[in-house]
C-alpha cells in the first residue's frame, strides 16, 4: 500500500463566537446520505514514541471495524499518524483488514509533538472530495492550540463528519480538547485502558457501526455492548 503525506495547511482562525454556529448548524445535519456501498471511516492515530503499546494494541483490533459493518455493506478505512518530526501521512481507502494490518506493522512509532490539527485538516479535505461519515481518533496527549483545533472541528461538523475522540490514560489537557472536538462535531469522547484492551474493541466497533448505520444501528447494538451505550448517551447530550 502506497502513503501519501498528508497536504500542510495554515491553521484558519475564526472568533469564539462562531463556534456555537458551526454546533447548531451541524446539528442540523443527518447521516450521510451516499450512494456508495461502503462508508467511510478515517482511523488516525498519534504514532509519537510514548504510543507503541497502543499502536499493537490497535492493528489487533482494528479489524473489529470492518466485521462490525460487513452486514451493512462493508467499509473503507483510511489510515492517518503522524509521527516524528513535522511527519503526517495517510493510506489510501482499503475496504480488507488484512491490508490496513499489513501497513500497520511496518511502522514503528517516533518520538515528536502531536499534529492533530494537521489530521483535521486532512479529514476535511478528504470529506469535502467525497461522504465521509467518522473520524476515528486515538491519542493521549494534545500540545497544540484548542482553539485552532475546535475551528477545524467546527467545519467537521459542518460537513456531517462526527469525530470518536478515543483517550487512553489521563492527561488533563488531552481530555478537555478531546471532549470539545467530539462535541463541536456531534460525536463522542471515550476513555480507555491499555489494561482493558476489550475496551478499545468495543469502541472500534460502536464507531464503525455508526459510519454504516447511524444512530439505528448504535441503538441495535447497545444492548450487548457497554462501548456503544456509552457513545449513545454521549451524542444524545
Amino acid at each position: 500500500m502506497t502513503e501519501k503525506k498528508v497536504e500542510r495547511s495554515s491553521p484558519t482562525s475564526a472568533p469564539g463566537s462562531a463556534i456555537d454556529s458551526f454546533l447548531a448548524t451541524a446539528k442540523q445535519i443527518g447521516p450521510s446520505q451516499s450512494g456508495g456501498p461502503r462508508s467511510r471511516l478515517a482511523f488516525a492515530l498519534d504514532a509519537t514514541m510514548s504510543r507503541q503499546p497502543t499502536w499493537d494494541l490497535a492493528c489487533r483490533v482494528q479489524g473489529e471495524m470492518f466485521a462490525a459493518t460487513s452486514h451493512a455493506g462493508g467499509l473503507q478505512v483510511q489510515l492517518v499518524y503522524f509521527r516524528g518530526f513535522n511527519e503526517c501521512r495517510s493510506s489510501r481507502w482499503v475496504a480488507d483488514p488484512r491490508t490496513l494490518t499489513d501497513l500497520m506493522t511496518t511502522i514503528e512509532c517516533r518520538g515528536g509533538q502531536t499534529q492533530i490539527g494537521r489530521v483535521l485538516r486532512h479529514v476535511r479535505n478528504e470529506a469535502k472530495r467525497s461522504p465521509l461519515k467518522v473520524l476515528v481518533y486515538v491519542g493521549d496527549a494534545m500540545e497544540e492550540s484548542i482553539d485552532d483545533l475546535c475551528t477545524i472541528a467546527g467545519e467537521l461538523g459542518l460537513l456531517g463528519v462526527k469525530a470518536f475522540m478515543f483517550h487512553e490514560g489521563h492527561n488533563r489537557e488531552a481530555a478537555i480538547a478531546f471532549q470539545e472536538l467530539a462535541r463541536l462535531t456531534g460525536g463522542a469522547y471515550a476513555r480507555f485502558d491499555l489494561n482493558a484492551p476489550n475496551a478499545l474493541t468495543g469502541l472500534l466497533r460502536a464507531a464503525a457501526t455508526y459510519a454504516a448505520s447511524g444512530f439505528e444501528g448504535l441503538n441495535r447494538i447497545a444492548s450487548a455492548s457497554e462501548q456503544a451505550r456509552g457513545l449513545l448517551t454521549a451524542m444524545k447530550r
